[in-house]
């Protein structure tokens, strides 16, 4: 959603680089382009202007012009000023002290809150929780059949005694559901509420009886990313009307502009506590204002990234995968075990999302857009297309076998071939990685590309110092070789501090006294 804003951000900065000091136009140009940026990403005016007048400000101080990199800095400033108007801090649901705790979801219709509602139940319920969704929305066609289907999808309960389509009270619906809670032992409720058209005091009405009925502990406003400037008229609307603690933002993943959601927070004051990313019941997860600000940044968000990575992957299974790349140069890593890591990484989500995550990717887009998320399936299909030797030992596939696994995997022969090619190359890195060589071309490090350049010198400076030949000459060396070390153990120790000698009797030269206070 935020990549038009991404790119012409990443462009303003690129021309910053470079300079050693920046002058007042420079900064007015920067302020310039990124005032531009916003108002094409369909930012509020107020929220545009209060943020270059702060943007520019900062810029002009002292935290910039006496920095040692200035392009940096004005960077920082900017993603500092991002977080401020994302919300700043992360903001927590809020649990009554006596359980149910109760949440309701208000919002436009069409924003998605029926499908958000099981998103939510199903996060809580991921968190410990025992979450109920109540069928509020009597008046949309099928809104509480789609609601039961995602309540089944999600795993979660759900109370719905009306069978809607205009018949029900959805006040005394969300007035029972309380009772409901208590005795069944669910510990949150989960209002689902009629979408409006725009402002209908009707519905409004409507929202503003549940509310006093069932005394929420939250309301949420769930807002569609995608409609602009439309949704803050709306969210400022519904605070005066009805009021709300929280925003959701629904359909993240969409090609729209996106500033509803650097607006609303700013403009109502209230922040924006969850965010939805896609169509799946596990694309929902809290908002994180400095992770948002990251990713439009183009720094990406590896703590979100840890975070499901921690979810999927058990520390049992981490240290077990460890183990086995570790001993016997990874041989003991076989097609099995990369099949399951193939399959605990796309629990984590969409390929493509996971790479963005990673910083420096959005030189990649294009790429990483048309990654197919099929060819993961394809190589699972391989794989479990081969007999539990051939999985265990690749090195045993001739051509028959090869021909036998691509027939049956559906695929051609020389995609096999592929597929074991860089099993092999893939196992090799993991097992060098895992044995503390780290990766291969990047120089200064043990096992890398420098390192291993700097290993062969030294071998070769070492294979200089050859022995002597002449067995009295050999013996005269060795000896004169230790009466030197044994002279250099009795003279100091580390640190040129003489051996045996407390620290007290080492005195610092008069030069470096001042700087000790």
């Amino acid at each position: 959603m935020f990549d038009t804003l991404s790119d012409r951000l990443s462009a303003t900065f690129k021309n910053l680089r470079g300079k050693g000091r920046l002058s007042e136009a420079d900064i007015d140009a920067t302020a310039r382009e990124i005032r531009i940026a916003l108002l094409e990403a369909d930012v509020a005016l107020p929220v545009v202007r209060a943020f270059i007048k702060n943007v520019k400000e900062r810029a002009l101080g002292a935290e910039v012009s006496k920095a040692l990199n200035p392009s940096q800095q004005v960077i920082k400033v900017v993603n500092d000023e991002l977080v401020s108007i994302l919300g700043g801090e992360t903001r927590r649901l809020r649990f009554a002290k006596t359980a149910p705790t109760v949440i309701m979801l208000a919002g436009l219709q069409g924003a998605g809150k029926t499908t958000l509602a099981g998103k939510l139940g199903k996060w809580l319920q991921g968190q410990g929780h025992t979450p109920l969704l109540v069928a509020c929305d009597l008046q949309r066609p099928n809104a509480v059949n789609q609601l039961s289907v995602v309540a089944e999808r999600a795993g979660v309960g759900i109370y719905a005694p009306e069978p809607g389509n205009g018949v029900g009270d959805p006040v005394q619906v969300a007035k029972d559901s309380i009772e409901y809670a208590r005795t069944k032992h669910y510990d949150i409720v989960i209002v689902d509420t009629a979408g409006r058209l725009g402002i209908d005091q009707e519905m409004m009405q409507q929202a503003a009886d549940i509310r006093d009925v069932v005394s929420p502990d939250e309301i949420l406003f769930v807002v569609d990313a995608m409609i602009g400037q439309d949704a803050v008229n709306t969210a400022e609307a519904f605070r005066d009307g009805v009021g709300f603690d929280g925003v959701v933002l629904s359909k993240l993943d969409g090609d729209a502009r996106g500033g509803a959601a650097l607006s609303i927070a700013h403009v109502t004051g209230r922040q924006i506590m969850f965010a939805s990313n896609g169509e799946k019941l596990d694309d929902f997860d809290a908002f994180h204002p400095d992770r948002m600000a990251s990713r439009i940044l183009g720094m990406g968000d590896v703590l979100s990234l840890i975070e499901k990575a921690e979810q999927t992957f058990s520390q049992e299974e981490a240290a077990k995968m460890a183990s086995k790349l570790a001993s016997s140069k990874g041989k003991d890593f076989t097609l099995d075990d990369f099949l399951a890591q193939m399959e605990q990484v796309r629990k984590m989500g969409s390929i493509s999302k996971l790479l963005g995550m990673l910083p420096g990717m959005a030189q990649m887009r294009d790429q990483i857009n048309n990654i197919d998320e099929r060819d993961v399936d394809r190589t699972a299909a391989i794989i479990k297309s081969m007999t539990p030797g051939e999985r265990q030992d690749p090195t045993i596939l001739n051509g028959s076998r090869r021909a036998r696994i691509a027939r049956g995997s559906g695929v051609d022969v020389s995609a096999v071939k592929s597929l074991v090619e860089r099993f092999f190359e893939a196992r090799k890195m993991m097992s060098r990685m895992a044995q503390g060589g780290g990766m291969p071309g990047m120089p200064g490090m043990p096992g890398m590309g420098g390192g291993a350049g700097r290993q062969k010198k030294q071998q070769k400076q070492a294979k200089g110092k050859r022995r002597s030949g002449n067995p009295m000459k050999r013996k005269a060396e060795e000896q004169a070789a230790a009466e030197r070390r044994e002279q250099a153990a009795q003279q100091g120790g580390a640190f040129g501090l003489p051996a045996g000698q407390p620290d007290k009797d080492f005195e610092l030269p008069d030069e470096f006294k001042k700087f000790m206070g």
